[in-house]
């Protein structure tokens, strides 16, 4: 029988072990050219060199999919899995990275994530702690000047059942009692409930999760039908959403670099000049966070479309400069 062509990288055959161990549903040809950046014949090659070497992993059968699938179908690779000190230092400074921003309940989950990899860790010496303490030691955050509301993670864990069982939750915000449906949760500079409020209609609004208290699930169900959160999320520059812009900007030569590198919105387009200036456009509502947002690039920023967007700037530097003034 002709031998199979083998595939010489080994970390990349040791990366696709763990990536077919990760899916339950298994690995496609077509999931091993995405994440490996290859061609089908080179992904061809990994998965028989895989197979060649690892007789566990199994073709597996998908009825979703006309394409062939192959994993393990158990927990084969428990027992060769390793964590190195990078990996748990990053996870550490995640958390305290999510801390800092005041987001407790993503902090208490990667915590808990830590905890779990720590126990299924074959390593567990001192000096493996202590290369894990350095690597902290060498990384930093710069500090954000951001707002940090405190909520009950307690309430949030009752939202995110409410969500996930398609409930409705009845509760008091800004000490008014409301109905909605949650939809979602965005994270942002504050923490946001997408829902929808019963007696408001159908469309979706962005609620601080700071201001809720006494919340309890009904029995009442909802549907959100095709709500798409990400999607919903696109639609504005920040997280409020409104009247949408088809914004125009004009950015100095002199934050010409910083800009080609800035992510303004998933809808820009940017277009270096001759002169060296930049031109940015996107499309999103949020006008106040917008504005919010060009206050920062000073002089170096000129707003050359809409005209309605470009009038309420003026009038709001125009408002301030007038506060600074006044004694």
């Amino acid at each position: 029988m002709e031998d199979k062509p083998r595939y010489s990288r080994t970390t990349d055959i040791v990366e696709l072990m763990i990536l077919m161990q990760s899916r339950v549903q298994g690995v496609s040809l077509n999931d091993i050219m995405k994440e490996f950046g290859v061609s089908r014949r080179t992904a061809e090659r990994m998965r028989d060199s895989l197979m060649l070497a690892v007789p566990q992993v199994e073709e597996i059968e998908n009825f979703k999919s006309r394409e062939k699938y192959w994993g393990f179908p158990t927990a084969y690779m428990r027992e060769i899995i390793s964590f190195t000190p990078e990996e748990i230092a990053n996870l550490e400074n995640l958390k305290k990275y999510q801390q800092e921003q005041g987001t407790e309940d993503k902090a208490k989950i990667i915590e808990q994530t830590i905890n779990k990899i720590r126990a299924l860790s074959r390593k567990k010496l001192p000096q493996f702690d202590n290369a894990i303490e350095i690597l902290m030691q060498t990384e930093g955050f710069v500090v954000q000047q951001t707002p940090r509301h405190k909520f009950d993670l307690n309430m949030l864990e009752t939202i995110r059942e409410a969500m996930t069982s398609n409930k409705k939750i009845s509760a008091k915000y800004n000490n008014k009692n409301k109905v909605l449906a949650p939809y979602g949760l965005i994270y942002g500079a504050k923490v946001y409930l997408i829902g929808v409020e019963e007696d408001k209609g159908t469309n979706p609004y962005c609620y601080l999760l700071h201001k809720f208290s006494e919340v309890k699930i009904t029995n009442e169900t909802f549907d959100k039908g095709n709500f798409n959160l990400e999607e919903f999320s696109k639609k504005s520059f920040g997280v409020y959403q409104g009247e949408c812009f088809d914004v125009k900007l004009l950015f100095s030569k002199n934050v010409a670099d910083d800009v080609l590198n800035y992510h303004f919105h998933s809808t820009q387009k940017m277009k270096q000049n001759d002169d060296g200036t930049v031109t940015v456009k996107f499309k999103a509502s949020g006008d106040k966070e917008i504005l919010w947002h060009l206050f920062k690039w000073g002089e170096d920023v000129k707003i050359l479309s809409p005209n309605t967007l470009k009038k309420e700037y003026i009038e709001m530097l125009e408002n301030t400069l007038l506060n600074q003034k006044e004694k």
